[in-house]
């Protein structure tokens, strides 16, 4: 799960505290699609001046992901 995020909030209260929430909400998901022959799930929040034209979904994923 990629959310893009203005780059200026990147570090706000609430855009952390639902980043958090997201990423517990991920573990759930990955925990249950595993034991349904799913596939795992991650949160990756992304600053909007990052995505341009020439970027690639897994190449932001690698840049911004833990």
């Amino acid at each position: 799960m990629l959310e893009p995020k203005n780059k200026s909030e990147i570090n706000d209260g609430t855009v952390l505290a639902k980043k958090e929430a997201a990423v517990e909400w991920c573990k759930n998901a990955t925990n249950y699609a595993l034991q349904n022959e799913g596939k795992p799930w991650k949160y990756i929040l992304i600053p909007h001046d990052a995505i341009t034209e020439n970027k690639t979904l897994s190449g932001l994923a690698n840049q911004f992901g833990r």
